[in-house]
């Protein structure tokens, strides 16, 4: 472990972080609102403190970035670039407890989308944008960020690359890490942009079209109306919203090869081929089942609210336009098992991902063929790809630590005395990233009324959930700070 290449790349990374805020600085100044202070004392305190860990490492070699280097400055890069975004919440004002900060601000970097404000459209629009801003910067991941804009991190990138990036088997686009990086950015910047473009077409403001772009594109659904999208009732805000969702819930690799002109590799993918058909198949049934049991009076308006949370839910944004605590017992659970699922890997959605239960599926049926042909070679494939027996043994592990999580997530949720349907609920959409859950954490409520210390819980489960589970387990591991 080499802790002084460690200090000056979370110095970058924490000054990256609040030289951000200079962006909701400028709403504040431009609305004349109290809030201004309050970024501009976390500019500086967040400068300050990237100081400090730039002098604690300035003669560091960034070249000397391991696996277990890169792992922790995932983790930590994580937890301090929380703790600097927490910072407006709390100076402003907006919420009066760093615990709820802190939740507000690892929710918006990890991109879940819960929050502890009641009354969003009371907050000023600076902390509004900033909130939003955090998803934006947390949801194609900061150090994919700084590998795109930092090209002297050098041969250490991959290690950082495979800590950060989503999914069993982290896919490079070119050889050059930074590369890889930049180009990653390139589609998610060309997908914000098109989806800013579409809501100002249908008459939404500058501000919400932006602020509702970036909860989209990054799968977070931080919203800055109170009921969220169904404020609107608009079927076009709805449509465009649920399409790109449904977009960014795919592979970033397999939208740059589509706007390269690549067509096939989309076609053959397993893991988008089942993704889209677990999306319409949900929607079907949810669909019909809301017309069974008069939900809604014409298909077409069923259509519309259950392609929106389906996508939603699977797509771990959380957006909601409609309260589907009403919906039947029956649509509840599908949406809360759409919660475990998750999207594709290498895309900015959470979950367990596709991939992984692909290739789980596949383990299965191989292992029951070889019950019944004991001396047969059988080998498991996704996309015409022999799945290697290490990353099988990885998946199978990361979905039992994935369950044992769950667990003790929900037994310390409920010693707190929380009522068992808003513990599960809430522990599944904080560890899948989901945002809204059930019971008194569903879709018109938030997470103001959790106790502290299930605040600081829901904030460990969401860095767990975006950094798939093993990246902060590490950090409690003994041997990760041995040298």
């Amino acid at each position: 472990m080499h802790l002084p290449v460690i200090f000056k790349v979370l110095s970058l990374l924490s000054a990256i972080v609040s030289l951000s805020m200079v962006l909701p600085l400028g709403w504040s100044l431009w609305d004349g609102s109290s809030d201004g202070k309050a970024f501009l004392l976390s500019i500086s305190a967040g400068l300050i403190f990237s100081a400090v860990l730039f002098m604690a490492g300035k003669n560091a070699d960034y070249n000397d970035i391991g696996v277990k280097d890169g792992f922790l400055v995932v983790s930590l890069s994580w937890i301090f670039a929380s703790l600097i975004g927490a910072l407006p919440f709390y100076i402003s004002g907006t919420i009066p407890t760093f615990a709820g900060a802190f939740f507000e601000s690892v929710s918006g970097f990890t991109t879940t989308g819960a929050s502890v404000l009641s009354d969003i459209e009371a907050v000023p629009r600076g902390i509004l944008f900033w909130r939003s801003l955090t998803h934006w910067l947390g949801g194609m991941g900061i150090i994919v960020l700084s590998l795109a804009i930092l090209p002297f991190l050098g041969v250490g990138g991959m290690e950082l690359f495979k800590a950060e990036v989503p999914g069993p088997i982290p896919e490079k686009i070119t050889p050059r890490i930074q590369q890889t990086a930049l180009y990653l950015w390139g589609v998610y910047a060309f997908l914000t942009v098109a989806e800013t473009v579409l809501l100002l077409l249908g008459g939404m403001n500058f501000f919400e079209s932006l602020t509702h772009t970036f909860g989209t594109v990054a799968t977070g659904g931080f919203s800055p109306l109170n009921r969220s999208v169904g404020q609107y009732g608009s079927a076009y805000f709805d449509w465009v919203i649920t399409v790109f969702m449904f977009l960014s819930g795919i592979n970033f690799v397999l939208h740059y090869r589509l706007l390269r002109g690549h067509f096939r590799p989309l076609a053959r993918d397993d893991e988008f081929r089942t993704y889209l058909w677990i999306v319409l198949f949900c929607i079907a049934v949810i669909s019909a089942d809301l017309l069974f049991r008069g939900n809604y009076d014409s298909i077409a308006e069923a259509l519309r609210y259950s392609a929106f949370q389906v996508v939603s839910i699977i797509t771990t944004t959380g957006f909601a336009t409609a309260d589907f605590e009403l919906w039947p017992s029956f649509t509840q659970l599908i949406l809360l098992l759409l919660m475990f699922a998750g999207a594709c890997a290498g895309s900015t959605g959470g979950g367990m991902k596709i991939l992984r239960l692909l290739i789980l599926s596949r383990h299965t049926r191989a292992e029951l063929k070889r019950v019944l042909h004991p001396h047969a070679v059988i080998s498991v494939k996704v996309g015409g790809k022999v799945i290697d027996t290490r990353i099988q043994s990885s998946v199978t592990s990361f979905l039992i630590l994935y369950v044992a999580v769950f667990i003790a997530g929900v037994f310390f949720m409920t010693s707190l005395g929380m009522d068992m349907e808003s513990a599960m609920s809430g522990v599944a959409a904080s560890l899948g990233n989901v945002g809204p859950g059930l019971g008194s954490l569903g879709p018109m409520d938030n997470y103001s009324a959790v106790p502290e210390a299930g605040k600081w819980l829901f904030s460990l489960l969401m860095l767990m959930g975006r950094l798939e589970l093993y990246t902060v387990l590490l950090l409690f591991f003994p041997g990760t700070w041995r040298k």
